[in-house]
């Protein structure tokens, strides 16, 4: 069940018609959820970057083609994690793509120079990331260059981030509390992909497992994960390079009793990094994923 209230939106895959994606302008219904089966499980896997759709008004105003954003999403991870469902844990999906606002940085990451006048919201202090135009409403693509042609309103920077950043942090709060309250804990899996290779670097491993250092969720729940992987016949890494994001460093309370912990798949584990599709090998990864699902579903009850 989803409790997004507008209807499903068209699917986009490959290289199909890219000016056909359609999403609602007002920015109403920016994720899908389902909760946990009879909110018996304390349990909750988000995927804040597989969303696929662009509006108008930003497609209208972008000054290279749609696919090298398109290049940037956590194409399919969404698919991948989605038998969370059936283990009885709830999912949560971003539906705007994280080219049009990225859910799993800081609202203040702001880039100044990015918008006509002053930024919708006081800017944090600058980071290598607002630098490289990787902030909150990001100002480049997959090539590192400047996807709009004209500079972005405060009006509309400051909509993308209530209606779409706020709106999907809001309710992923308030869900985590409620299993708080309801079983004196909560886990969060926040599920992401990232690419094959970094410029100038060797192949990262295919997995890796992002909680801090050990601050963002207990060790144990770690450290199953990982052996899982290992099980399955991946290659698996923690914190490097990626020690998990904003939702990592924000939810993360294990003294709490509130753990999160940031997967990511290396991309040509399952896809075509170019033409951003499936590949042969998905199902076999889907199947390796659901099986991971399963051991930390019984994590949780326990």
């Amino acid at each position: 069940m989803s409790l997004s209230s507008t209807p499903a939106l068209e699917p986009q895959s490959g290289q199909a018609d890219l000016s056909a994606t359609r999403t609602p302008e007002t920015y109403s219904a920016p994720f899908d959820y389902t909760p946990p089966k009879d909110r018996a499980l304390p349990l909750l896997f988000a995927s804040p970057h597989s969303g696929k759709f662009y509006p108008a008004k930003m497609r209208a105003d972008l000054c290279v083609p749609l696919m090298d954003l398109r290049r940037t999403e956590d194409a399919f991870v969404d698919e991948l994690f989605a038998p969370a469902v059936a283990a009885g844990a709830g999912f949560l999906q971003a539906r705007y793509a994280r080219g049009f606002v990225d859910l799993n940085r800081n609202p203040l990451e702001l880039d100044r120079r990015m918008f006509k006048g002053p930024p919708p919201r006081p800017c944090g202090v600058p980071g290598p990331r607002v630098d490289a135009g990787l902030g909150c409403l990001p100002r480049v693509g997959a090539k590192g260059q400047p996807i709009y042609a004209v500079r972005m309103t405060p009006d509309e920077g400051e909509r993308r981030l209530a209606g779409v950043h706020d709106a999907y942090h809001v309710h992923l709060s308030s869900e985590l509390q409620q299993m708080k309250l309801r079983h004196g804990r909560a886990i969060l899996i926040d599920c992401h992909s990232m690419p094959s290779r970094q410029p100038g670097r060797r192949p990262l491993p295919e997995i890796v497992l992002g909680d801090r250092f050990g601050s963002s969720c207990c060790a144990r729940l770690t450290s199953l994960v990982e052996r899982r992987f290992r099980k399955l016949g991946y290659t698996v890494a923690r914190n490097a390079p990626y020690a998990g994001g904003f939702t990592t460093v924000r939810y993360g309370r294990p003294r709490r009793e509130i753990h999160a912990l940031q997967i990511e798949i290396r991309r040509d584990l399952y896809m075509d990094e170019v033409d951003v599709e499936k590949s042969g090998d998905f199902a076999r990864l889907a199947g390796d994923i659901q099986r991971v699902i399963v051991d930390v579903a019984a994590f949780a009850r326990r």
